[in-house]
């Protein structure tokens, strides 16, 4: 299934192989070599390595945890927008880490997102993946991602067209719809009933963590 992630990444970051496409506007039609279309444009790409004769290649090992990037207690980065530069990883630790490294009065908004997300889907798998927080259940998908803009938090449900009320943003994918939370206005309820429809309908397998 193709689909356009929303909320994954601003215009001007480069990192971990992801590729921006400058110049273009949200959920426009710009292909992914994996099938993906990605909100802002950017495409998550595999990156050549030079082979070294007579070098063994190292074999991908499992995306955990400790895969968490913050050695020595090194702050992450932030990206364009503020967004907190976290590496790939599976598990709860990562999203901490990004929701702690979200700057301002964002991270205690991030903090109350992920604690109203785990009460009304209590049986959550956590990810991060292209600098942002993914949410699902195991065995139908990933049904929630969010990222720091500049001004406000993205938050991305990755099946929103089907939940009602829908939420009130969109772009040319006909299933992803997104809601922008801004200082000071973060309707709880309302995000609580869209996480509970969210995680009860089969989601997005974009990545396949919830296959294992």
């Amino acid at each position: 299934m193709e689909l356009n992630i929303g909320a994954i990444a601003q215009l001007g970051e480069r990192y971990n192989g992801i590729v921006e496409v400058k110049g273009s506007s949200p959920f426009s039609s710009t292909s992914c070599d994996n099938g993906l279309n990605l909100h802002d444009e950017i495409c998550p790409r595999r990156v050549g390595k030079v082979r070294v004769a007579g070098k063994n290649k190292k074999k991908p090992g499992k995306v955990s945890e400790r895969a968490v990037d913050n050695r020595a207690g090194e702050k992450p980065v932030l990206l364009s927008g503020g967004n907190p530069q976290i590496a790939k990883a599976d598990g709860d630790a990562p999203v901490q880490a990004y929701i702690a490294a979200m700057p301002g009065w964002k991270s205690e908004l991030g903090r109350r997102l992920d604690s109203l997300i785990v009460r009304n889907a209590p049986n959550v798998r956590k990810a991060v993946r292209w600098n942002s927080p993914f949410y699902g259940i195991k065995g139908q998908g990933w049904f929630l991602s969010y990222h720091v803009f500049t001004r406000y938090v993205k938050v991305t449900f990755l099946q929103g067209a089907l939940l009602q009320p829908e939420p009130p943003g969109a772009g040319k994918d006909k299933d992803a719809r997104w809601y922008d939370i801004y200082e000071d206005d973060f309707d709880e309820d309302q995000m609580a009933e869209w996480v509970r429809q969210a995680a009860a309908i089969p989601g997005w397998d974009g990545f396949e963590t919830l296959k294992r």
